[in-house]
């Protein structure tokens, strides 16, 4: 899963907008990562076709989303794939100290 699939994902825990994970997404990553209409729009059609995400609410054009069950597991499994990640990159042969 890429870094802005991940946190469009993480964002959905709570109701929100397109513009509305735009901005948490930039105020949770210290404006690290800034996510462009294109990729924003074009990952939350996809994760609704998935069934990883469902419209919850719309007005005036704005669809707010939430997560599905399916998506927080899908979501704990990328978490779990991160800290295996971790471990190895900081365990023994590691690269980290």
């Amino acid at each position: 899963m890429s870094e802005s699939a991940f946190y469009i994902l993480l964002a959905l825990k709570e109701p929100r907008h397109g513009y509305g994970i735009i901005l948490h997404v930039e105020e949770i990553t210290d404006g690290r990562i800034r996510l462009g209409p294109g990729t924003i729009y074009g990952t939350l059609s996809r994760f609704e076709k998935d069934g990883l995400i469902q419209p919850i609410e719309e007005t005036d054009r704005r669809k707010t989303y939430l997560i599905t069950l399916r998506g927080r597991e899908l979501l704990k499994a990328e978490l779990q794939r991160l800290e295996e990640l971790y471990k190895n990159g900081t365990s023994d042969g590691g690269i980290m100290p």
